[in-house]
């Protein structure tokens, strides 16, 4: 019985660890395309106003 308590332990702290990672991937994702989107617009208005 220890042996399949520690495994679901251990099974059940890399379901959250994964977890973790992929919603660190989405919101760092979702970060960099607001940045991107930003850093493009400002490039825009300046292209603009410089003509």
């Amino acid at each position: 019985m220890g042996f399949l308590t520690a495994f679901l332990y251990y099974a059940c702290v890399f379901v959250g660890l994964v977890g973790v990672a992929v919603a660190g991937v989405f919101v760092g994702k979702k970060l960099r395309d607001a940045k991107d989107a930003k850093n493009i617009k400002e490039a825009e208005s300046e292209t603009t106003i410089e003509q």
